[in-house]
């Protein structure tokens, strides 16, 4: 699929050494008050040190089903926060969708106050991600796809879209998302930061013909001025994505960035970002086994600097994500059509993945009965938490 193609190109990508400044804050169009360096680290010194992962619930495959009323899961989210909070997570990075917020704004206020008490009783703060460009780019409320078996990520939805992205008709309704949330949750300790929005321009030709929805998701939050802080996450490193880099870096009170590269070249990137923006950083995804990011390598090494890290995904369930970016493995050409026209309804996805398991898992750490992938991490996990 071609959104799949994109992420395994954009890996590619990162692999690309850093050779541009992100060092342009003056000369970058800033938007709004962002915050001044001391007070960003003034907040960061606020907060124990911040680890966990991206969440969604096991029994969705996406945003849509995570928060729409009729297959909202807070038994599953209760459960599975447990296993985040028994090693010591205590923050989780979860993205929205506005066509459930468009459906009903009261509906999805009242379960992500529902899905915040849960996480509260847990321990564990959100950071709530608005808009997002990856992967599926035409998404629609309603029953969801079933996952194709073996498939990284089948039916995860872009928010708003990929041509909706550019319809500024639609940019009233994107606006009243954006500022009903961050308004009726300013002031909420339980929501620790907002990302506005996911990997700007993944998948998008030019990549920068995501930045005027950028530009504005931006200006309407900054309007709203929320005690909790801002960031757009930078996720990769090339000369396409020049501008939405250096905007993003420009407009963030605190910092943070994605990378799935063995150790050595996530140092590079965290020495030319801390050395040009002397703010606080997470890191709000890593964390891909067979790529050589591990916990066994990352983990440690981002508790040292002071690191936020918010690995990808936390139980293993419908969106697959054990399986890598360029899934299915040995299906061959044609497989995805095949398997919406022929063989739907004979692998039900629950048994296909218990038959299909990877040796080694690209992201994830637990299964849906709550035993690890692999014990020595949880073990490293718990270390690494309880010594911060």
């Amino acid at each position: 699929m071609f959104y799949q193609k994109m992420k395994k190109i954009g890996f590619l990508l990162l692999m690309v050494p850093v050779f541009y400044s992100l060092n342009t804050a003056s000369a970058q169009e800033v938007i709004g008050d962002v915050w001044s360096v001391e007070k960003a680290n003034d907040w960061y010194a606020q907060h124990d040190w911040i680890s966990g992962a991206n969440f969604n619930p096991s029994t969705s495959i996406n945003q849509i089903e995570m928060w729409q009323d009729f297959s909202f899961d807070p038994e599953t989210i209760d459960r599975e926060l447990g296993w985040a909070e028994d090693i010591g997570f205590n923050t989780m990075r979860v993205y929205l969708h506005y066509l459930v917020w468009a459906r009903s704004p009261e509906g999805l206020k009242n379960r992500m106050e529902q899905f915040l008490e849960i996480a509260d009783s847990h321990g564990i703060k959100i950071m709530f991600v608005l808009f997002d460009d990856v992967w599926g780019n035409d998404p629609n409320l309603g029953e969801q796809p079933d996952p194709i078996p073996g498939v990284h990520n089948s039916a995860w939805v872009e928010s708003p879209g990929h041509d909706q992205r550019l319809d500024e008709a639609l940019y009233p309704v994107l606006k009243a998302y954006t500022q009903d949330l961050i308004s009726h949750f300013d002031g909420d300790d339980r929501v620790l930061m907002w990302d506005l929005y996911n990997e700007p321009g993944n998948g998008k030709n030019p990549p920068a013909s995501s930045l005027p929805l950028l530009k504005n998701v931006t200006q309407w939050a900054r309007d709203v001025n929320p005690t909790q802080p801002l960031t757009i996450g930078m996720w990769i490193w090339n000369d396409s994505f020049d501008e939405l880099n250096e905007f993003s870096a420009a407009n963030s009170d605190i910092i943070t960035f994605h990378d799935y590269n063995p150790i050595d070249q996530t140092k590079e990137v965290v020495e030319r970002l801390q050395s040009e923006h002397n703010r606080p950083m997470i890191c709000t995804e890593y964390m891909a086994r067979t790529n050589g990011s591990k916990f066994q390598t990352h983990f440690p090494y981002f508790a040292e600097q002071n690191i936020g890290a918010i690995n990808w995904g936390l139980v293993s369930g419908k969106t697959q994500t054990i399986y890598s970016w360029d899934s299915p493995r040995g299906y061959g050409e044609g497989f995805y059509q095949r398997w919406r026209e022929e063989v739907r309804e004979v692998y039900p996805w629950e048994d296909h993945l218990k038959a299909s398991e990877p040796d080694v898992w690209f992201h994830d750490i637990f299964r849906r009965d709550g035993s690890a992938f692999d014990t020595t991490e949880i073990e490293l996990i718990k270390r690494i938490n309880e010594e911060n």
